[in-house]
């Protein structure tokens, strides 16, 4: 099964990394969901939740205040102004 790199670190800290097979957020265009596969992409995040679907354990929530958003080769990386996670059960994975 094909899967995605995602990594997520805010401005003074690291928020999570792993596995996954779907990353949902919101940039300055509007909502973008990634699968593996999809097409090499650089947006501004806008503010609001991302969702990350990893390959193992429940979805992940983190609450982001904008930053930047990159797609490329199945690696996605995300870098907030802020992010935390809001679901404690991802903490492991950190």
């Amino acid at each position: 099964m094909a899967e995605l790199e995602v990594e997520i670190v805010a401005a003074d800290h690291f928020v999570w990394s792993g596995a996954a097979t779907m990353v949902k957020a919101r940039t300055s265009d509007g909502e973008i969901g990634v699968l593996p596969g999809h097409s090499p992409v650089l947006a501004i995040l806008a503010e609001g939740q991302l969702e990350i679907l990893p390959v193992q354990g429940s979805r992940i929530t983190v609450q982001a205040d904008g930053g930047f958003f990159s797609v490329d080769k199945d690696r996605v990386v995300i870098v907030a102004d802020n992010a935390q996670l809001e679901d404690s059960a991802a903490a492991g994975n950190r």
